[in-house]
């Protein structure tokens, strides 16, 4: 806790000022990332194709297909988290290649097995794991790298600009990966020309991926990280909301990406070629949307961003196959990317603007694994449903829960994130102790003591729930508030660390100007200024345990005016 009362911040911070879709392109090292992350997410998706591709004659063609989509995602769904706390912990660019190393290996063995004829339905869905183990660790450490790279200014357009990134290579991947299996040597090609797109990247990182220096500080173990990675987001009401609006839509939208193969063989007659085309019209959508909701933005809130799009993916959803007509399909993915685009990019810019520096690829980690997660589990939902009810009753069926979720938007409302600033605020000074615990020790109990008047105890009360949210968002693995029985004005507030090393990262940059707002809105009720105790567990001198002792005994002054 802090040793002094410093003086809040004189004002809200203001509104981020919206930037040109464009000008983080302007920025030498954004540009050549998001190329080679580009490039790298083409060859990811002419993988998938070629995939699913060599599944779609088989029997029971919807489920194969659609396992391939489940096994692309599931292992990001299990594994993006412990992705976040590697990109959180070490050094991303260093990370990152790595990362397309593996890629590189891993493509190169699929296609060599292709080639040899040795792929069989099982051993393919295992490469596609894989593969997505890798995913599973690039995305969150590219998503948390570029707030790295770009003012915040920029953030939504960047933010923007990576979904583009995404939907392009959506549309691109399948096109080419249709044109090869169909005109240039097959699926094997397909696989080795995977293998080959990391190298961009991989050239980026090494030539424009340097980072900014960090403070040279004791890197967080795993497990602990994790804890305090899911705290963050358990205890961040906007983090949550987001996270909820995020599986209500793409839960249901999924099922379009799951059975498009399907619905391009079985409903339209098509072939490669036109599977491709399909997908090629999704991407042009999602770019159109790009350019569309700038405007959109700055006509409509957050919330009916997401609603208007969520009315026109139902909409095209049903079109799609109660109009099964090639040109029409065209003209309705167009629709369909716009507002696929319009819902995923509002969510991820909102995520980035609230999330702190020190668990920003956890956070990133987290909304990964549940966007892909309610992708792999819808995918197979959606696989047996259409191979049980035909393809079209399943996608009616996904259209309606989709204006489902638009409707439940009207409670789950995305809370406004414009105002809040996730920039580090070192506001409490070093603890004053009697001596110098180990970064091990622990758990840490603090006691803030506070004095209120009885006319002003309803108002602190209140003030006192925004700031046990932020003591737990931070690192408390425990918050309680207590009334003093014999001195009625008397309130003692009781926060549980883990250990002294998790306490001194709340003091070293954890805490965030919002977290300063609130504290010291809360501290202002006291009269006298409030005071802080450093409670820590006594030395170990018996095998009597005193771990129920923590409280009782603490040592050192422990007393801080705050």
């Amino acid at each position: 806790m802090s040793t002094s009362s410093a003086p809040a911040s004189s004002a809200t911070p203001k509104p981020t000022a919206q930037s040109s879709l464009w000008a983080p392109l302007g920025n030498p090292t954004f540009r050549s990332l998001w190329l080679g992350v580009l490039i790298s997410a083409i060859g990811t998706w002419m993988q998938t194709v070629g995939a699913q591709w060599l599944l779609v004659d088989q029997p029971n063609a919807a489920v194969l297909v659609s396992l391939v989509q489940a096994a692309t995602t599931l292992p990001v769904m299990l594994l993006a988290l412990p992705g976040g706390v590697l990109a959180d912990s070490f050094d991303r660019r260093r990370l990152l290649l790595a990362v397309q190393g593996y890629f590189f290996v891993v493509g190169v063995a699929l296609a060599l097995l292709t080639v040899a004829g040795q792929i069989t339905p099982v051993l393919l869905v295992v490469f596609t794991v894989a593969l997505g183990a890798g995913v599973a660790v690039q995305q969150p450490a590219w998503g948390a790298t570029i707030p790295e790279i770009v003012p915040r200014s920029q953030l939504r357009a960047a933010s923007s600009l990576d979904l583009v990134n995404v939907n392009v290579s959506r549309a691109l991947g399948p096109a080419l990966a249709g044109l090869v299996i169909a005109h240039a040597g097959g699926v094997s090609v397909v696989f080795a020309l995977n293998a080959v797109s990391v190298l961009p990247l991989a050239v980026a990182l090494l030539t424009r991926g340097r980072r900014r220096g960090r403070p040279a500080v004791r890197r967080e173990r795993f497990v602990p990280a994790v804890r305090a990675g899911g705290r963050f987001v358990w205890h961040e009401p906007v983090v949550r909301r987001l996270l909820l609006r995020a599986v209500v839509f793409v839960a249901p939208a999924t099922a379009l990406w799951a059975l498009l193969p399907v619905i391009a063989t079985q409903r339209l007659g098509l072939g490669a070629d036109g599977y491709g085309a399909l997908f090629a019209a999704l991407g042009a959508g999602a770019i159109l949307g790009a350019l569309v909701l700038r405007r959109a933005v700055e006509r409509l809130s957050v919330n009916g961003t997401i609603a208007t799009a969520g009315v026109l993916y139902a909409a095209s959803l049903a079109v799609i196959v109660v109009v099964p007509v090639f040109p029409a399909a065209l003209a309705t993915l167009v629709v369909t990317g716009v507002a696929w685009m319009a819902v995923t990019s509002t969510l991820q810019a909102e995520l980035q603007l609230v999330l702190p520096t020190w668990v920003r690829a956890r956070g990133v980690a987290l909304y990964t694994m549940t966007f892909m997660g309610a992708q792999t589990i819808a995918a197979l939902v959606w696989g047996v449903l259409a191979n049980r009810l035909g393809v079209a009753p399943a996608i009616l069926l996904a259209a309606a829960a989709v204006l489902a979720g638009v409707v439940a938007g009207l409670v789950w409302r995305v809370p406004e994130t414009r105002h809040l600033d996730p920039q580090p605020a070192v506001y409490w000074g070093d603890p004053r102790l009697a001596f110098d615990p180990q970064p091990d020790s622990g758990p840490v109990l603090v006691a803030v003591h506070y004095t209120v008047p009885a006319e002003r105890q309803t108002d602190y009360l209140r003030a006192m729930q925004d700031l046990r949210r932020s003591r737990r968002r931070t690192g408390a693995s425990r918050w309680e508030l207590y009334r003093d029985g014999e001195r009625p004005d008397h309130f003692v507030e009781l926060f549980r660390v883990p250990s002294w090393e998790e306490h001194l990262r709340q003091h070293a940059g954890r805490l965030t100007a919002r977290d300063r707002e609130v504290e010291q809105a809360a501290l202002a009720f006291s009269e006298p200024p409030a005071t802080a105790d450093h409670l820590l567990p006594p030395p170990l001198t018996s095998d009597v345990s005193t771990q129920g002792l923590s409280i009782q005994e603490g040592q050192g002054d422990g007393r801080e005016q705050l």
